[in-house]
């Protein structure tokens, strides 16, 4: 079991971004993971996933590294399904389950919302590629005059950050197993209201882990919540999937589902929307 732990936002911001290298993409900063990669081999990395990943050249260690290093598919199909269908992020409290690079987060915290929260299997993913995202978005540090026109903006150091953007008073930060984030959360002295909106992509690609999901989107999203999937149609090699999760939610009848998109560039991906019955 890996335990849930909050992670405190730095007082020096400059430390969350120390040899930090940010790149763009769908008008995003996000760390540049081979940076990251080089700065996080040996202790530097607590947990050991980042020397894991790459000595195993593997986006997946069960158990022990889930993914949150890169950035999937699937979460720009999320991002674009905001746009399409209008989500209003305005006001809602909003979580971003198995967040990784937490751009999800981020898009929920430009469309104003309240507060986002942030969580991923791994503390070195959090530490290393989340709260670098999330202080890189909400404080204007990294460098201006970017060529906008350019399709690959150069790579940035940042700037010094802002002492106290608004922005990150919104959020919180949180490693552990899913079941564990739950109890840590609904447990906890710091008042906690249930989230309007849950995202989250990619999270089903392992059938093993269907039951802590749905006990964790059923605990924590409020009674007239939104949950918003992203997912392939098929994980090959894992063997989980958007149908596979759909049969498991029926069996449930907890929730209803939709299949709301479906993108067929590629490999057949999917957007699940959920709510409860």
């Amino acid at each position: 079991v890996k335990a849930a732990r909050e992670h405190n936002i730095p007082k020096d911001l400059n430390k969350v971004l120390e040899n930090k290298v940010m790149e763009t993409v769908s008008g995003l900063y996000h760390v540049k993971v081979s940076v990251v990669e080089m700065t996080c081999s040996g202790d530097a990395d607590s947990e050991g996933i980042v020397s894991k990943s790459v000595s195993s050249h593997s986006d997946l260690i069960s158990g022990v590294y889930e993914g949150g290093l890169k950035i999937w598919e699937c979460t720009f199909d999320l991002m674009d399904y905001f746009s399409e269908a209008e989500i209003q992020f305005t006001n809602k409290t909003v979580l971003d389950l198995g967040c990784g690079a937490g751009l999800l987060g981020i898009v929920a915290l430009r469309g104003k919302a309240d507060k986002v929260h942030f969580q991923d299997y791994n503390s070195t993913v959090i530490d290393e590629i989340t709260l670098p995202n999330v202080v890189a978005n909400c404080t204007n540090q990294v460098r201006s005059g970017e060529d906008k026109k350019a399709s690959k903006p150069p790579a940035k150091r940042p700037k010094k950050a802002e002492d106290s953007p608004d922005g990150l008073n919104k959020c919180r930060f949180f490693s552990g197993e899913w079941s564990e984030v739950s109890q840590l959360l609904l447990s906890s002295n710091k008042p906690f209201s249930k989230y309007d909106i849950i995202l989250t992509s990619e999270t089903i690609y392992n059938p093993d882990y269907y039951s802590a999901l749905h006990d964790t989107l059923a605990q924590l999203l409020d009674k007239n919540g939104r949950v918003y999937l992203a997912s392939k149609v098929h994980y090959f090699g894992v063997g989980g999937g958007i149908y596979l999760f759909e049969k498991f939610i029926e069996e449930r009848n907890v929730f209803r589902a939709s299949i709301v998109r479906t993108t067929d560039q590629g490999l057949q991906r999917c957007i699940m929307e959920m709510a409860f019955k």
